[in-house]
């Protein structure tokens, strides 16, 4: 029996606080999860993953070029037919500048080394983290 178009694709939906970013067919996307990548297909078993900070990589039913999107973490529930990522913060990749990056992780460094607390190092070490995490995804290189 020949696959039907709708057996190739499933329905995929990328959410944040400010908005749904995307809801469209998909043929594939690739999802940071906290123990690894993992690759969500039409038929995919049930499943219920936390989300690092990474790029979620979205390969269009339509065979165009794939998204890639920078998120925060979050969580992704995924079954045969839906796939939904719910994203602390995303961006897509094309807007972060990777210059601005690094003057953010400078800018970060020299607060850590002032900060009076244990809290207010958890704060501004929360937020190196995710500006490391944005600055590989720009890149393409793991950063230190």
């Amino acid at each position: 029996m020949a696959e039907t178009a709708a057996q190739k694709t499933f329905n995929f939906e990328l959410v944040s606080p400010e908005a749904r970013l995307i809801s469209e067919p998909a043929r594939m996307v690739t999802i940071p999860g906290e123990e690894g990548d993992f690759g969500v297909l039409p038929g995919h078993m049930p499943l219920i993953a936390t989300i690092r900070p990474g790029v979620v990589e979205v390969v269009p039913a339509n065979d165009g070029t794939p998204r890639r999107i920078f998120i925060a973490g979050g969580f992704a529930d995924v079954n045969a037919t839906n796939c939904t990522v719910l994203a602390e913060e995303a961006v897509n990749i094309s807007d972060l500048n990777q210059a601005e990056l690094e003057q953010t992780m400078r800018n970060l460094q020299e607060d850590m080394n002032l900060a009076r607390d244990d809290i207010e190092r958890a704060r501004i070490s929360r937020r190196l983290t995710l500006a490391r995490a944005k600055l590989q995804a720009v890149s393409g290189h793991v950063v230190a």
